[in-house]
């Protein structure tokens, strides 16, 4: 089945050229489909990675479905590891209904897998929880962090309209050793308080927007040691795919933007991403990556 006869919107005709180096898809949502499209097929979506080099993918479930999705994902398919939490949004929603205690047992319980690889989405979102629903979500990522440390996993955060705050928090809690700003949205001063704490940012196709020169001048405050990629598929393909539905398989049209505006050789990239990704969630069955799904 060609990427045009998936069912998604806008995708190209073609796969891009395979990257020289196998990548990691930092954070993707196989669960999620946006209006209009068909569902995902786990296992094609993952064959077409494959297929460009990204050969690994960190399925990303935020609420209790997507949760258990990726529960599923991660027993079915040896290329693809989790992260679970509940998203910023979701928290004030299950706070408000009463079952936001009965929630978190649920993440803390799948937390233990030995294949969830991170806690996150987790974080601060003030674009669509106003004002009286920031207390609970700043409570909820401080649940987050403290459940990450507990557990020993990585940490992905979601930042939006919330840089300040999201900063204070991680330090007023201690940050967990893996730490990593998910489609990374701040400023080159942001990025540079980031690698002062060690922090690992991702960059998603944002990067490739011709408006977002202060997210590549961000890039470039990164160190190589530091840097993850990222779809956040089904959401913000990269240039010039730009409003279409997002998959892993563009991985590779990010990650040659990005080594444009960092210099740098996109082998050496690729390896750096590479390497990152496995210090930050673990080794992937090796025996088996890039075989079938």
């Amino acid at each position: 089945m060609s990427p045009q006869q998936s069912g998604q919107r806008g995708l190209p005709e073609t796969l891009p050229d395979r990257l020289p180096i196998d990548v990691v898809d930092n954070h993707v949502h196989l669960d999620i489909t946006r209006e209009g499209d068909e569902p995902f097929d786990v296992a094609e979506a993952v064959r077409r990675a494959q297929a460009v080099g990204v050969t690994r993918l960190v399925q990303v479930g935020c609420d209790l479905e997507g949760i258990r999705f990726t529960m599923d994902a991660i027993e079915r398919h040896t290329a693809v590891v989790g992260a679970i939490a509940l998203h910023p949004n979701e928290v004030p929603r299950l706070a408000a209904a009463g079952r936001l205690e009965a929630a978190y047992a649920e993440v803390e319980a799948c937390a233990a897998h030995d294949r969830i690889r991170a806690i996150g989405e987790t974080g601060l979102d003030y674009f669509r929880t106003g004002p009286e629903g920031v207390p609970v979500q700043q409570d909820g990522f401080r649940w987050h962090i403290d459940l990450a440390k507990r557990v020993g996993k990585a940490l992905q955060i979601h930042d939006r309209d919330a840089h300040a705050d999201v900063l204070r928090i991680l330090d007023e809690e201690g940050a967990p050793e893996h730490t990593v700003l998910h489609c990374f949205s701040g400023d080159l001063a942001m990025a540079r308080e980031c690698a002062e704490r060690g922090y690992y940012l991702s960059f998603a196709g944002t990067v490739t927007f011709k408006n977002a020169r202060s997210l590549r001048d961000a890039l470039t405050a990164i160190p190589l040691d530091r840097v993850l990629v990222e779809t956040d598929a089904p959401y913000l393909a990269p240039s010039p795919y730009r409003g279409a539905t997002n998959a892993s398989f563009l991985v590779p049209v990010t990650l040659r933007a990005m080594a444009a505006v960092l210099t740098v050789d996109v082998p050496t990239l690729c390896r750096a991403v590479s390497d990152n990704s496995e210090r930050v969630y673990g080794p992937w069955d090796a025996e088996r990556i890039g075989q079938s799904a």
